[in-house]
């Protein structure tokens, strides 16, 4: 199995913020995500947990290199056996489709 560690390149992709209707519809297909914040600091949020450490940090790898094949990179707050993750579209000033496909690739992470 090859991985393709190449970034996505936002320049030829149109992004856009999304709707309070489209943001809700998507919200419920990213189990344990949370919506926080508004206007342009809107947000989704999930607070993952973990036995130890050790499994927490090989989680935020993992999201590591989620982030950088996404070139998409959410803000993370690491603790002993916890990570909360927190993504929003900087560029759209609000959430875009990036942010629940990023949400949804984390969550496949843990299945």
């Amino acid at each position: 199995m090859t991985t393709d560690l190449k970034k996505k390149d936002w320049s030829t992709q149109t992004r856009r913020a999304l709707n309070a209707a489209e943001i809700v519809a998507r919200l419920t297909h990213v189990e344990g995500w949370q919506l926080e914040g508004d206007g342009a600091d809107i947000a989704i949020s999930k607070t993952f947990r973990f036995a130890n450490y050790f499994e927490t940090i090989a989680f935020v790898n993992a999201a590591a290199l989620v982030a950088h094949r996404q070139d998409h990179h959410p803000d993370l707050q690491v603790s002993y056996n916890r990570c909360v993750v927190r993504f929003n579209t900087h560029d759209v000033g609000g959430l875009s489709v990036t942010d629940f496909d990023c949400a949804a690739q984390l969550n496949a992470l843990l299945v």
